[in-house]
């Protein structure tokens, strides 16, 4: 059974890792997918021929730090589609380093990439969704969110900051019918953490209830149940996708 039949879809940062299961599931579905990508255009042709089997696929270059870009980018989808159903909130970034000895460039960096992309997206589907009176707005949180993390005070206050917006938008726009939901996934199997030596996966496996580490498409499943019917009375919500870690 296909979940999201002829649902219109924005992923924002779908060219790899969870943004990449998360296109493909979602085609897989039946949902016309529209995804965005930065520095990823030969990536990007590639995954629209290779998933376009499945359904109606198209990759972007939208940079989604900028505001007015991102409006510009949702009013050309809601033309061309005559609605926007989903959107998935999941640029992100690391600049890690103590805060001693981080940068106010870094630091901005992720603030403007991780929370404020998510402002801009979201405040650019909200009028097309309200008119609909229907959408679903799936915001990519982490565990470092809930739990923060030695050198990561930038990503922790961006995922940090995510949760609590996505609270505020649930409120806000649950008497038009638009859920807004978070997820926070724990250590997933992406190329961001298939660069910590094994000393420090190790570590990770002993806070891991499940012994393993999580795969892409552990976090595409949940936002496929947060972008379908199937959590139709569901928001404001975080689920934590990570093996239990704790």
């Amino acid at each position: 059974m296909k979940l999201l039949e002829g649902k219109v879809a924005i992923i924002t940062g779908g060219t790899r890792g969870i943004g990449n299961a998360i296109v493909k599931l979602f085609a897989q579905h039946g949902a016309i997918v529209i995804f965005t990508f930065i520095n990823s255009t030969e990536l990007a042709k590639n995954i629209e021929k290779k998933f376009s089997y499945y359904s109606i696929i198209k990759g972007y270059k939208v940079d989604a730090v900028d505001l007015q870009a991102s409006q510009e980018f949702s009013n050309k989808i809601y033309k061309e589609f005559g609605k926007i159903d989903i959107l998935i909130n999941n640029t992100g970034i690391i600049k890690d380093n103590l805060l001693l000895r981080m940068s106010k460039e870094d630091w901005d960096k992720v603030i403007e990439t991780n929370l404020n992309s998510v402002f801009n997206f979201t405040k650019s589907v909200i009028i097309p969704m309200i008119k609909q009176r229907n959408g679903s707005i799936i915001n990519m949180s982490s565990i470092i969110g809930i739990n923060g993390n030695v050198g990561q005070a930038n990503y922790a206050a961006s995922k940090a900051g995510i949760i609590g917006f996505t609270k505020s938008i649930a409120k806000e726009l649950g008497s038009r019918n638009i859920r807004c939901n978070a997820i926070a996934p724990g250590f997933i199997n992406t190329e961001m953490n298939a660069l910590l030596d094994d000393n420090k996966k190790k570590n990770y496996m002993n806070y891991i209830s499940l012994k393993k580490i999580g795969n892409p498409i552990d976090v595409a499943n949940c936002c496929l149940f947060f972008a379908s019917d199937l959590s139709a009375y569901v928001t404001g919500e975080v689920l934590n996708v990570n093996g239990g870690m704790y």
